[in-house]
């Protein structure tokens, strides 16, 4: 499942690969994350300051990230032993304590950077020092890029909107809904068919046009129509425990 220009496009099967990591050698980053969600997220070097502070916030978040059966790789084109001691310079330096417990990936040859497009192959060869672009990439269970985001080197990276948008992905997994703009902070006071204003649709989430309005009435009976102009009712409102209550 790929693109017809090779390029690496959502809903693609990610590129399979080896990896020298922090925590060890692995034969393959599909049998690493096997039946998981997964965050792959690229930092340009070892030893910079922008991306010491994204591995300590990052850290920070990972027993979250654990607990929703996501797991984590960082990766860079510095050598595993740079990893390892640059690590002990994120950890003083973030204001937290922490650990890092995810690994690590050396990627000296740029042979995964170049497979997920965070480096121009094109013209990495004439730089003095091609560095990986601040990516992330979020993989389903079936190994399929589900989200990716790409940043400049002078931009650090928000954690708490990496884990919104696995917390979106999960939500939505296998299931015929969407999350508005600004969730789960949206919707916090919407007016009701009686005249009223009601808060209790905070954090919900939409269903999709195809879900007919028999099935909603089926799977989701407290779901909120909300009233627009057009008078077309698309704007469909579940509040997320309903969703969840689904799961499985």
């Amino acid at each position: 499942e790929g693109s017809t220009d090779g390029g690496l496009r959502l809903g693609n099967i990610v590129p399979d690969f080896s990896m020298e990591t922090t925590h060890g050698n692995f034969d393959s980053f599909h049998e690493w994350k096997k039946g998981k969600w997964a965050i792959l997220f690229s930092h340009p070097a070892d030893f910079t300051p922008v991306c010491t502070t994204e591995i300590g916030r990052l850290a920070l978040k990972y027993d979250h990230l654990e607990a929703m059966d996501c797991l984590v790789a960082t990766l860079s084109v510095d050598p595993v032993k740079s990893h390892q001691d640059w690590l002990n310079d994120v950890v003083a330096h973030c204001e937290n304590e922490i650990d890092i417990k995810f690994p690590i990936i050396g990627d000296q040859d740029r042979s995964i950077s170049t497979a997920y497009g965070m480096i121009d192959p094109g013209t990495s060869d004439d730089q003095d020092l091609p560095l990986t672009i601040r990516a992330v990439f979020i993989v389903n269970p079936e190994n399929k890029l589900m989200l990716s985001l790409n940043y400049p080197a002078c931009v650090g990276r928000n954690m708490d909107e990496i884990v919104r948008c696995v917390e979106a992905l999960q939500l939505s997994y296998e299931k015929s809904i969407a999350t508005p703009a600004n969730w789960p902070n949206n919707h916090e006071d919407i007016p009701m068919p009686d005249g009223s204003r009601s808060t209790d649709f905070k954090g919900s989430v939409f269903l999709l046009p195809t879900v007919s309005e028999e099935e909603a009435e089926e799977h989701y009976p407290g779901y909120h129509t909300c009233d627009v102009p057009s008078k077309i009712n698309y704007l469909r409102l579940v509040k997320k425990e309903d969703v969840e209550s689904k799961a499985g």
